[in-house]
């Protein structure tokens, strides 16, 4: 970056010794002691001396940041000169206060300085990172000005800010303008058209790419990947396995990554567009989404670094572009997340510490808790967030007690807890029915560790001494909270006093709700059950009444079937499918068999002022069973059958299930708004506790 040679570049370190100390510096407190011995000979006047300690305290590979110790360094030059402020450009352009490098450049102008072809690509990252097409735009008329557009490392970086914008027109303009465009060039316009949803001009310009680099094809798969294109993912995987290209491990942790991110988007989706909240979860959901959040925080540098040294440019910032997903996708991502995995072994890549969580993560996503373990089991190194993406994963699927197993042995290892580590644990307390196990590790996280309990840990308390029944304790703890509950606190408790019964508590809580969330259907819906449950049917209906006054409207419920690579989805009563007449008489046949075997219906969750045999058609309509008839009419014996159900299944539906798995020795992993249910040989992994 500096443009001196490295003969000159020694004899003005022998100038000043100190600063050959610098190469072994590995602590802010001995470079002070470098700084200040260059102070006290007045070393520190010499600009290319001052320009040697500012730049390495923006050295990415130096762990601390050392920004705010570069700028005091800044402070004191009375003439600092171009490398000095590029440095400061991309020293700030990466950090949490992007901005900064524009008070930079704007600073050089006025000292009477010509911005290079160095200043304007950090220039321009700050621009992207800030999201700020304002001023990006702004950036792009000076480097026209200073007449460098046709720099290609300028290039590049203009390209990559309006693809990452979304604003492909822009960067397709400048692409085609390129008379030497690169790998970069090339992968940044890929990436951006991904980002869009347009796979098919991305797939297009990938296929003419005179060269392809690892990181090229990890974004073209990515891109598949995020645009619920997985067949399509799966078939490039392959193409690369082919052509005899290597991916390492940081391609697999992006395809792997892709996967897992899949099952955050159908948690999201479930959340946002479903908002029956007829468990009033509190916790489950959010549990491997905050996983999800801090493992990227604590390692996307790692892993960003890594993508850097295999293809140059900077590309690395696709991976941060939020997926856009059906949420059906993790049924066919599972099948790329195994390839991806297979492909690991295969080649004997290196299950490092990223990689391997990845694997835990999303294989406990995708439903396949054993395979996580498994991982887990194998893995040469653990970190606080590989225990934590197995504990939530177990969570997630209902096995407290190995949860908190594998907490205990975390704990005993050393590693302290992060919160997200106690979120994971108190939900599988609260799954599990471990009620004094909770409450003991609930006040450990203050006491012991020293961290302030969050909303999610109140949440997570809330919902396991409600699910337990012990609703008056769970109200106090409600009324008693430091800090304000929020609305899922409140449906934590409104969700337990439907599993109990308990209409008294739930009218407080449902007020407290329909004031917080006045456009939330679920609340008004949950309230109408627990009414109806209790035989309250005027007062039901009324809240269904003021539903329809306030113009709420309750989503359909529905779930999701992948059969031969295409999403089938069956809604209650559906009569839309196209095999819809198989499809019933395949449940009619199921029906009689798990009949003989001892199922009769259970209509306490046919909340309607109807006679039993009316509650009981309603019933064998619901869409879960749809589904796993489909599912047992195209599948071979043995064979698992997932499905996907945007609401809590229902005690009927899961009794059913239950019998369907002993009579048809069937294997059926349902994935619900708030966790996994395995069925196998007549039983749950939820052990009828959820």
């Amino acid at each position: 970056m500096s443009g001196i040679s490295s003969p000159i570049l020694t004899t003005l370190r022998l100038k000043n010794p100190k600063l050959l100390l610098l190469e072994f510096c590995s602590c802010l407190s001995h470079l002070k002691i470098i700084h200040g011995h260059m102070i006290r000979t007045h070393s520190i006047t010499d600009v290319f001396s001052a320009s040697r300690l500012i730049a390495f305290c923006i050295n990415p590979t130096f762990q601390s940041n050392l920004l705010t110790y570069a700028f005091s360094i800044f402070s004191q030059l009375e003439n600092p000169n171009l490398f000095i402020y590029n440095a400061l450009i991309q020293g700030f352009s990466a950090s949490e206060n992007p901005s900064q490098s524009l008070h930079f450049y704007t600073q050089l102008q006025s000292q009477g300085l010509f911005p290079d072809n160095i200043t304007f690509p950090f220039l321009v990252k700050a621009c992207t990172k800030l999201v700020s097409v304002y001023m990006g735009i702004q950036v792009h008329a000076q480097i026209i000005k200073h007449g460098l557009l046709n720099d290609v490392y300028v290039q590049n970086s203009v390209v990559h800010m309006y693809a990452t914008f979304g604003d492909m027109k822009a960067a397709r303009n400048i692409f085609r303008r390129m008379h030497r465009s690169n790998v970069v060039s090339w992968t940044s316009m890929i990436a951006g058209y991904s980002k869009c949803g347009d796979v098919k001009s991305a797939r297009k310009l990938f296929d003419k790419m005179p060269e392809k680099n690892l990181v090229t094809w990890s974004i073209m798969i990515s891109g598949y990947a995020k645009n619920s294109r997985f067949d399509k993912a799966v078939e490039l995987f392959q193409v690369l396995q082919s052509e005899g290209v290597r991916a390492n491990e940081t391609v697999m942790v992006s395809v792997i990554s892709m996967v897992k991110m899949s099952m955050k988007a159908v948690m999201k989706e479930m959340n946002q567009c479903n908002q029956d909240w007829d468990d009033g979860n509190a916790a489950g959901i959010t549990v491997t989404g905050a996983v999800d959040s801090c493992s990227w925080r604590g390692r996307g540098r790692a892993v960003r670094g890594r993508g850097r040294a295999v293809g140059r440019g900077d590309t690395d910032s696709w991976s941060t572009y939020p997926p856009i997903i059906s949420s059906c996708a993790h049924l066919g991502a599972l099948e790329l997340g195994e390839k991806a995995h297979e492909y690991v072994e295969r080649n004997n890549l290196d299950v490092n510490l990223i990689l391997g969580t990845a694997l835990v993560d999303m294989y406990a996503r995708c439903g396949c808790i054993e395979k996580a373990i498994r991982v887990f089991e194998g893995l040469p190194e653990r970190d606080t967030l590989s225990w934590t993406s197995l504990i939530a994963g177990l969570a997630l699927h209902g096995y407290a007690e190995m949860a908190l197993k594998y907490f205990e042995e975390m704990v005993n290892t050393g590693l302290t807890p992060r919160d997200i580590t106690f979120t994971a644990i108190l939900s599988a307390c609260s799954h599990g029915g471990l009620v004094e196990k909770g409450l003991e590790i609930f006040e450990s996280i203050k006491i012991d560790y020293g961290i302030q309990p969050r909303l999610e840990h109140y949440g997570c308390v809330v919902d396991l001494l409600g699910r337990a029944g012990k609703l008056a304790e769970a109200e106090k703890f409600v009324l008693n909270m430091p800090i304000e509950p929020n609305a899922p606190i409140w449906g934590a408790l409104l969700g337990a006093c439907r599993i109990h019964k308990n209409a008294e508590i739930a009218e407080r809580a449902g007020k407290v709700l329909i004031q917080l969330l006045p456009e939330h259907s679920g609340y008004y819906v949950l309230l109408s059950n627990i009414y109806a449950r209790t035989n309250k049917w005027e007062t039901a209906e009324n809240m269904r009444n003021m539903m329809k006054l306030k113009g709420v409207k309750k989503p359909p419920g529905y779930s999701l079937i992948v059969m031969e690579g295409k999403v089938h989805r069956f809604t209650m009563g559906d009569k839309l499918h196209p095999e819809i007449e198989k499809i019933e008489r395949m449940w009619e046949e199921i029906l009689r068999k798990i009949r003989l075997a001892g199922y009769s219906g259970n209509t306490a969750d046919a909340l309607f002022d109807i006679d039993e045999e009316e509650k009981e058609n309603a019933l064998y309509r619901h869409s879960e069973k749809l589904a796993i008839a489909f599912g047992i009419m195209k599948t071979k014996a043995g064979t698992p059958i997932r499905i996907v159900k945007n609401l809590r299944v229902c005690e009927d539906c899961h009794t059913a299930t239950k019998f369907i798995s002993k009579v048809f020795q069937q294997e059926l992993i349902v994935r619900d708004r708030n966790r996994f249910h395995h069925f196998k040989e007549g039983g749950c992994s939820c052990m009828d506790y959820w």
